[in-house]
Order: C-alpha cells, then structure tokens, then sequence
C-alpha cells in the first residue's frame, strides 16, 4: 500500500464492523484531561471500533470507558512502573535515549513516552510527545531492545497485522488467514468472545 493509504479503514477491513461496544466520548475527554495531553485521533477511532480485545492472539487494546481492562489505570500504572526503571549505565545500542535523541527518558509527560497498547511477549507500543518534533511510536520489546516509528498508530497496527517487523529486527507475529479477534472478559463470570474478521487474501 502506499503512503496516501487511510489506514484507519485498511485495519477495519481487515477486523470487520466496528460493534463500538464502549465508545463514550466523555471516558475520552476525562481520560485527556488526567493526563493532560490528546491521544492520537487514529487511535481513537480504532479502541473505540473494538476494545477491549486482543488481536491474533498477543496484542491487547484497552479502553477508557469500562472498569475492568481500563485504558486510563493501565497508562497510569505503566507510566509508574517505567519511571521506576533507572537507564543510567546501558551500553549506546541498549539505551533508547540515543535512539530518540534526548538526554533524559521521561514517562508519562509532555514531551515523553505514554503506553498505548502491550502484548503477551513483553513488547509495549509508546506514543512519544517529544516537544517540537512529530509524533512517531517507539516499541519496546520485551528485553531491553527499542524501535521507533515515524507513523501513526493505525499505520503501525496495520503493518503490524500484515507480519511486518513491528518492535524491531524479527519480531513479526504473522499469521495467515482472517484475523483473530477476542473480546475480553468484562466480569469475573465472563467467558472470553472469540471470532474472525473477514478473509483477507493471506
């Protein structure tokens, strides 16, 4: 696809009818006024069409709306844990400060790092907010390796669902098919919902 594709539907295609299950426009004001910047109108669009799920079996989405797999708490608890990691030390390729081209490795600010979704192998996607600069991503693997992205999240998602290396050198988690999807359970009753989105020629 080029690089005029609209992303947004390319992943809906791909996932099939947004059910919109939590979409509350309000959960959303909240959630920027807490931390103080505007998540990515893509990103938006997409957690609303489907979380809380997970996608092809490893990456989670969340939701500010409901209780439980709250998008809010789970940015909150990330940003806690993260700061609470000391960076100092790191050999150059290791330390995702050269990477970014700062001096300091901030979470949870204006000009820093923010989780925006997570997989079952330890890889976080972060939106970076540097100050003066575009907004790109930056995924962390899972050991200690960092990538950025210069792009949007629907574009990062997109890629990432086709099998392209989306959290650095070989970390593609491809698979053939329609996508799986699987809303999460939303009480301690409830049992997990898992479907297909359509076929899509791979």
């Amino acid at each position: 696809m080029t690089g005029t594709t609209d992303y947004v539907p390319a992943v809906t295609a791909m996932l099939g009818p947004p059910r919109n299950r939590h979409t509350d426009p309000a959960a959303w004001e909240r959630l920027h006024a807490a931390l103080g910047i505007r998540l990515p109108s893509d990103y938006r669009t997409l957690v609303d069409a489907y979380a809380p799920i997970q996608l092809n079996g490893h990456l989670y989405l969340t939701h500010p709306a409901p209780e439980r797999w709250n998008l809010g708490q789970q940015i909150q608890d990330k940003v806690q844990a993260w700061s609470a990691i000391p960076w100092d030390g790191l050999a150059p390729d290791e330390d995702p400060r050269q990477l970014l081209g700062v001096e300091e490795l901030r979470f949870g600010t204006s000009d820093g790092l923010w989780p925006l979704a997570s997989t079952d192998r330890g890889e976080t996607v972060f939106l970076l907010t540097a100050d003066g600069a575009a907004r790109c991503l930056v995924v962390e693997d899972g050991e200690g390796g960092w990538a950025r992205y210069d792009m949007g999240f629907a574009e990062w998602l997109y890629r990432y669902l086709i099998g392209e290396d989306m959290a650095g050198p070989n970390s593609s988690a491809f698979y053939p098919g329609p996508v799986r999807l699987c809303h999460l359970p939303m009480t301690a009753d409830d049992l997990p919902e898992e479907w297909r989105g359509p076929e899509r020629g791979m």
